[in-house]
This record gives C-alpha cells, structure tokens and sequence, in this order.
C-alpha cells in the first residue's frame, strides 16, 4: 500500500489523539497517515540564521512529523507578505488591504522551492502528496522540476476569487499555471471551482473536453469539491465530556433566564464582526422590549498581531463593543461580552450548546467549521438556531440555517428576531435537516473521498 505525505505549512497533528484541544482537520489528517504509514511535513514555526534544510523528526501519537526551520526573511517575505497580505486578502476578494511586492512574490517561491528540495529525499515511488491550502500553490511545480512524478493533489481551505479580482495579481499567469501540475485540485464549493475553470476559459484561452476536464498549459488536472466537515463523534464525545457538560452548566448558570446569542470566530476581517456587532445593533434598536433578555457572547482569539491590518480591526472592535455597551447596558446587563481568548473544542461545545442562536456571517470564507460544530452541539429536544452568512462556503450545504446577507444590517436585526421567537417544532425540524447534512460531510468521509480520488480510485 502506497504512503501518503501531506505538507502543510504548519503541521497539527496532535501528540495527545485523546485532547479536547485538537481539531478535527488535524486528528482525520493524523488517522489517514497512520492507516497509510504516513509522513507529515511542514515549517517548524522556528527561525534559523541561515537556511539548511536540515529536518527535525518526530513521533506524534504514531504520525511521522518532519519539520524544517525557515530564515526570518523567508518568515517575513512568504509567510507574512505573500501568503497573509497578498493571497489571504485577495482570496477573500479584499483587494483595497492587497499588498502587492516583488520581494513578497520572490520570498514565496524561494519557500516553496526550498521546501520542495527537503522533502525530494523522502518522497517513495509509490506516495501520495497532498498538499494543503493558499500558502503551497507551486509545490507540486516545484517537485516536477525535481523530478518527482507520483501523484500530486492540492486542497484550497479559502475561496477561490473571481477573474475580475484574480487579474489584479502581478504575474497571476504564473501563480495559476503552477496549479496545472496538480493532478488532483480539490474545493470546498462547486462555485469556487467554476471560478477557476472561469478564470482558465476566459484568461488563458483553456479548454473543456469532452470528459468535463479543463485543459490548460499543455495539462488538464481533476478538479473536484470536497465539502469539508468536523470529527462528528468526536465532537460529539466532547460536547458530552465532563468540561464540556461543565461549561454548559456555567453558560446556562450565567445567561440567567436570558438568551445567549454566541459567536466564535478568530480575529480577521473576512470574518464580518464588525458587521454583526452593527447588525445586533440595530436589533436592540429595533426591539426594545428584548433588551435585558438576551446577550451576545463574542469569542474572537487574536491572530496574525504582527498585521497592521489585523491591529487596526481589533482597536475598531474593541471600541464598536464598548460603544454598544455603554449605549444600551443597564446596572444587571451587559448586551455584549467580547473575549479575546482561545477555548478548548470541548469548551466551546458547551458554549454552543447553551446558546439559543449561534452567529456565523462572515463576509467571505471558507467551509467555516464553525456552523457545523455549533449544529452538532445541539440539544436534539431542544436545538438552538443557526444564523449563517450566504458567503460563508457551509452555506451550500447548511439550507435549513437562517441564511442572511451580513451587509444588510436589517436583515441581520430580522434574522436574530425570527431566531429567537421560532418556535421548537420548527427550530427541530430545521435542525434535523442539518445535522443529517452535517454528518453527511463528516471530516473522516471528506479524507477518504479526496485520497480515493487522488489515488484515481
């Protein structure tokens, strides 16, 4: 049986398979890799003088991990610039925060290259490689120049942008034709494929065969949607685990009789706090009679701090927070508690589970996980309702969410009203519908699809 390599720029594969910290992505990655006497590689997270390639080894829970250091330029150039000012942004179709530099697009393929030339040595004949997300996209061109000729499959965790969009990226030619070296490119969403193909149809002059393939520079990869899901029994096991029924108890102690409205997401501006602060806003404008009945908890851990954009959104947030605080609190009510911490996964099982509408409205994203967790924490009797962004990719799948535009601050203030007074016939039914969607993407089903079609199963 042939191995599979899975690189990435940071690896997670958890060295306890057992703690409620670990994420699903990461504990179905870790299984594959054990049932296939697999190799995981990636950056280290450290930094090295001078770059040597040299690989640091190690056991993780029975999973093979190979990690290389990167020189602080390197960190600076493609980690830093290209894949979180340049490709994030631009992803997210957010090209006024697009930083466009020579230095940033050299420093990323100086990365990818040279993580190419590490990883060479340990590649088999016979590996799989499958390569993960916006920050690798010309690995796989990287390993043809060095000669490997296994089967290559790239997954996106973004979106994939709109041509219009696309074209704003110096040498956006170059950066597309080294996905034509995959032989497997995997989305979560039928559209964010069709915008690809749009993109190879109408730039590039590519073609359609007859099998339904596009054929690009002289090569026609697969491409195919794998919607990505969670560890369903796993979350369930720590939704019900002794913290996570703990952590219900204390949210259900806290909310006093009140509704919990809950959101959690991490610090970025695809994710559209903003909007939704505004949006709940506008709720308790528009529905005086449910001030002191109800709460938002805001979970928001920081990230990427060393991003001026990322800086510039957190001051924003912290003073949209305070705003609405200081506006509609009373002496026994506060409509916001805005955290800006990470919680374990069976933490926030608890959280979900105890609140009466959960908020994902981001303005662009991926999958977002998020949902479905929120979904699967649900008591069955009793459910809770999700209010989901039409812009987030669960959207395609999630029909039975309340689906808003996060824009349209009204609509959100409509959506969290209807939320709130749906009654439990309908909040049960809607929930049925979901969690049956919710299973049926389970994060285990979406690795053994993509590595059977890789394989060309």
């Amino acid at each position: 049986m042939s191995r599979l390599i899975v690189v990435s720029n940071r690896v997670s594969a958890p060295t306890d398979p057992a703690a409620g910290s670990a994420g699903g992505l990461a504990m179905a990655l870790s299984a594959a890799l054990r049932k296939y006497d697999g190799l995981w590689f990636g950056w280290s997270g450290e930094t090295c003088e001078t770059f040597t390639g040299a690989l640091k080894t190690e056991d993780r829970a029975g999973v093979t991990v190979a990690l290389v250091d990167l020189e602080a330029q390197d960190v600076d150039e493609y980690y830093n610039g290209y894949a979180n000012k340049t490709l994030w942004p631009l992803f997210h179709h957010r090209v006024d925060l697009t930083a466009y530099e020579r230095s940033y697009g050299e420093g990323y393929e100086r990365v990818n290259r040279r993580f190419a030339e590490v990883l060479r040595p340990l590649i088999q004949p016979d590996d799989l490689i499958w390569i993960h997300d916006y920050h690798m996209i010309p690995m796989a061109r990287e390993l043809r120049r060095l000669g490997v000729k296994n089967r290559i499959g790239f997954f996106l965790h973004t979106p994939w942008p709109v041509r219009q969009l696309l074209v704003t990226l110096p040498f956006h030619r170059r950066l597309v034709e080294s996905l034509f070296d995959y032989d497997l490119i995997g989305f979560h969403t039928a559209e964010w494929r069709d915008l690809l193909e749009d993109y190879v149809l109408h730039e590039v002059g590519g073609e359609r065969l007859a099998d339904g393939r596009v054929e690009a520079f002289g090569r026609a990869p697969q491409l195919g949607v794998f919607p990505i899901g969670i560890d369903v029994e796993g979350f369930l096991a720590a939704r019900d685990s002794v913290l996570g029924r703990r952590t219900y108890d204390r949210m259900a102690a806290s909310a006093a009789f009140r509704s919990m409205l809950v959101g959690v997401d991490r610090l970025d501006y695809s994710k559209g706090l903003e909007e939704r602060l505004l949006g709940y806003e506008q709720f308790l404008q528009d529905n005086p009679d449910r001030r002191g009945q109800v709460f938002l908890l805001q979970v928001t851990p920081l990230s990427r701090d060393d991003v001026d954009t990322y800086q510039d959104i957190r001051a924003r947030l912290d003073a949209l927070a305070g705003r609405i605080n200081g506006a509609f609190a009373d002496m026994d009510w506060q409509p916001i508690r805005y955290l800006n911490r990470t919680y374990r996964r069976d933490q926030l099982a608890g959280m979900y589970r105890a609140a009466r509408v959960g908020l994902v409205t981001p303005l662009r994203d991926g999958m977002n996980l998020v949902a479905k967790e929120f979904v699967a924490a649900q008591d069955p009797e009793d459910p809770g309702v999700l209010v989901l962004s039409r812009f987030a990719g669960a959207a395609a799948e999630l029909g039975d969410a309340l689906i808003v535009n996060p824009y349209a601050r009204e609509e959100m203030s409509d959506a969290l009203r209807r939320a709130l007074a749906m009654p439990r016939e309908e909040r049960i039914a809607r929930w049925q519908g979901l969690m049956a969607a919710v299973r049926a993407s389970d994060v285990g089903l979406w690795r053994d699809r993509y590595v059977a079609a890789l394989r060309g199963d």
